[in-house]
């Protein structure tokens, strides 16, 4: 079936005694066994649910509906993107592992990397992410390569055909958040050979900025056999691979990330995403063309000095983004030389300012004092910020009223 289609009917219970059509909500916490076997059944072999926190009726049903849009073998839903890197990254990890990242990553990325697996003794290092660079950076310890679909809010796209045959050669995983992706209808990194995607649901999947998400998704691969910790008898005194093989790692992920670490994703909220996600496809091609016309009215104004956008020919991310993009996308940026300029603009300009994207409403924000603030200098202008860009998010508004509107408050910038 083509994305669309999946995106509607995909996950979707296939009987519900009241003939519901559509996705009921199961907000309860815990579900009953008839017998001790029963219950002992569950416990043992982890079919059926037991508590919330594990897993779901409603969660399962996103879960499902997320590996048909991803081409996923497995999904995990957690509370949040920023939950399902960590758990993602955690079940893999060990003290003294390392990680080769992207430079330019999302600004709480690279403080999850510094603030919480640095302290853990786990090491990243950040090259640009091309394959030779990243080769360069491998060490015996490396143990994931991690990089965005898109760099936020550089806008760079990686090879990651290139990258995925590296990490399959070195038998690393190749980890890739891939919320810009736009779960799927913008790219599928596991098409290219990622290992594993990581994203956060609270942007084009929610589609109106009224709930958070995350997902961890993994394709079918061997590659888990260079991990010790699925060779090695867990809890249960089973051996993972042996046990569950390809499978080990996606239930790693949820025992550690949901069942110990309790990173769960309400039914409630898990709802609205798997309804959020059948508009997904409209809305992201609708953002990607007004977003090619926003960029083509602004990338020669005479307050703009630089612009970025994927889709333009002339972009530095052009080549790739006609690879693995299935368009240019609903993000650009404009840098206007300064904070000065920034500020005026924005004050300027009658859109909501946000640190957030995704949304049916264009949001802008200024990543130099919000997203990327809590970097050093010359952190921010590694990963492509400086102090007069403005990262635009473009939403479902008329296209010549966004052109407008722009134009009018890079008058006054």
């Amino acid at each position: 079936m083509k994305y669309e289609t999946l995106a509607v009917l995909s996950g979707l219970p296939e009987e519900d005694p009241h003939g519901a059509v559509g996705l009921p909500i199961y907000a309860v916490a815990a579900y009953g066994f008839a017998t001790l076997e029963e219950g002992a059944e569950r416990f043992a072999t982890g079919k059926g649910y037991v508590y919330a926190r594990q897993k779901d009726p409603t969660g399962k049903a996103l879960e499902e509906r997320l590996k048909g849009l991803e081409e996923a073998m497995e999904a995990v839903v957690l509370a949040s993107g920023q939950a399902a890197t960590f758990a993602a990254l955690f079940s893999l990890l060990r003290p003294g592992d390392e990680v080769v990242a992207a430079t330019g990553l999302f600004g709480q990325t690279i403080g999850l990397f510094q603030q919480v697996l640095a302290p853990m003794g786990i090491r990243v290092r950040y090259v640009e992410p091309e394959p030779d660079r990243v080769r360069e950076a491998l060490t015996e310890r490396t143990r994931a390569i991690f990089v965005e679909t898109m760099a936020n809010p550089a806008l760079m796209v990686p090879d990651l055909e290139g990258l995925a045959s590296l990490a399959e050669e070195k038998g690393i995983a190749l980890v890739v958040d891939n919320t810009f992706g736009a779960a799927g209808a913008l790219a599928k990194p596991l098409r290219w050979g990622a290992h594993v995607v990581v994203e956060s649901l609270t942007k084009w999947a929610s589609g109106h900025g009224s709930v958070l998400g995350g997902a961890v998704l993994v394709r079918e691969t061997g590659i888990w056999q260079n991990y010790p910790q699925f060779l090695e008898p867990d809890a249960r005194g089973q051996v993972p691979w042996e046990a569950l093989g390809p499978r080990c790692y996606p239930e790693r992920v949820r025992t550690l990330g949901l069942s110990l670490m309790g990173m769960a994703l309400s039914p409630f909220n898990a709802y609205l995403l798997f309804q959020g996600l059948e508009t997904v496809a409209l809305r992201v091609g609708r953002m990607s063309e007004t977003a090619l016309r926003l960029a083509q009215a602004l990338v020669d104004h005479p307050k703009v000095q630089a612009l970025r956008y994927p889709g333009l020919p002339q972009d530095p991310a052009y080549p790739m983004a006609q690879k693995y993009l299935a368009s240019g996308g609903p993000m650009l940026t404009l840098d206007l030389g300064s904070q000065e300029a920034a500020s005026r603009f924005l004050k300027a300009i009658p859109l909501p300012k946000a640190a957030n994207l995704g949304d049916a409403r264009t949001l802008l924000v200024h990543p130099w004092t919000t997203t990327h603030s809590r970097l050093p200098e010359e952190g921010r202008l590694r990963a492509g910020v400086t102090p007069g860009l403005v990262r635009v998010s473009v939403g479902l508004e008329d296209p010549e009223d966004l052109v407008a509107w722009f134009r009018e408050a890079l008058e006054g910038a």
